[in-house]
């Protein structure tokens, strides 16, 4: 099962990415608008020449910090699904970390790494996106979901149970499409990092309501570790908040200390999944006995 869906997503990428020839999401322009040279005015960044390539590769350091992300998150999510056996929950934590961590790379690249390659090189003026952020939004906000479908296995039955899967679904289709709709339009807001927490939310604070109740309930280690775990997972989020609204990347980098509000938001993530992978796996017990 797990091969079947890593070809579909492998599909799925590959349509997306065939979409980069469309020009229409070009037409968003950070506002205020920004020109190449400003763009590396203040942040670090390296001119690559390599076997005939010559580029611009933007923010080295973060570049690493985000790709070990990418990289570590679907590592864990191997190790989930190499012990699933019959456990759903297993499986669709396995499944979530996938995205999620495959997600990390496609950002890595545009926000990251090729961010200058992608949305300045060539242009008058640097444009607010790419096809590869849509990418890496199209599958984190299914990784989410899958996160959620997790705990139905853990936390509900019967037509709970159903209701919750069809709600993470549900979400994960609505936002698709009016992703996909910012994008060709174009709308800037729908096609934002913002828009994406914004749809986030709602599952996270779900999470971590089922956690919390099913706690109180039974005071059972399996649901205290996830809490724990959608906590850890909220705090980083609050620290990326804090980090980002400080406007301390600005002063920091004036001094060439090049540390970014995205670097607090990785190392968070890598503890979170550390987290994960030390608690979770052998913690994780479907309520009700998964039929195949």
């Amino acid at each position: 099962m797990a091969l079947k869906l890593i070809k579909r997503v492998s599909f799925y990428i590959l349509l997306v990415q065939s979409l980069n020839g469309c020009k229409r999401l070009d037409i968003i322009d950070y506002s205020p608008k920004e020109t190449p040279e400003f763009f590396l005015q203040n942040q670090h960044w390296i001119n690559v020449q390599l076997a005939g390539f010559d580029f611009i590769w933007s923010q080295p350091s973060s570049t690493f910090i985000v790709y070990f992300v990418g990289f570590f998150t679907m590592y864990v999510g191997f190790r989930f699904l190499k012990i699933k056996q019959n456990e759903k929950s297993k499986y669709w934590w396995g499944i979530g970390l996938l995205l999620t961590g495959l997600g990390a790379l496609f950002a890595g690249t545009s926000y990251q790494a090729f961010g200058y390659e992608l949305k300045c090189n060539g242009r008058e003026f640097c444009t607010y996106t790419s096809w590869w952020e849509v990418m890496y939004m199209l599958l984190s906000v299914p990784g989410m979901n899958a996160f959620l479908v997790a705990t139905s296995y853990t936390n509900a039955t019967g037509r709970f149970r159903k209701a919750v899967i069809a709600y993470a679904g549900m979400n994960t289709l609505v936002y698709s499409i009016l992703l996909l709709y910012g994008a060709f339009t174009p709308i800037g807001f729908l096609v934002s990092f913002d828009f994406f927490v914004l749809f986030s939310a709602p599952t996270v604070l779900f999470l971590l309501f089922l956690h919390s109740f099913a706690y109180i309930k039974k005071k059972d280690a399996m649901n205290l570790s996830l809490l724990k775990g959608w906590l850890l997972f909220i705090g980083v989020g609050v620290a990326y908040g804090t980090y980002l609204s400080s406007g301390l990347t600005q002063q920091l980098w004036e001094t060439r200390i090049w540390f970014t509000e995205n670097d607090v938001l990785h190392l968070g993530m890598i503890g979170w999944v550390y987290y994960l992978l030390s608690n979770i796996p052998n913690a994780l017990k479907d309520l009700a006995p998964a039929r195949n």
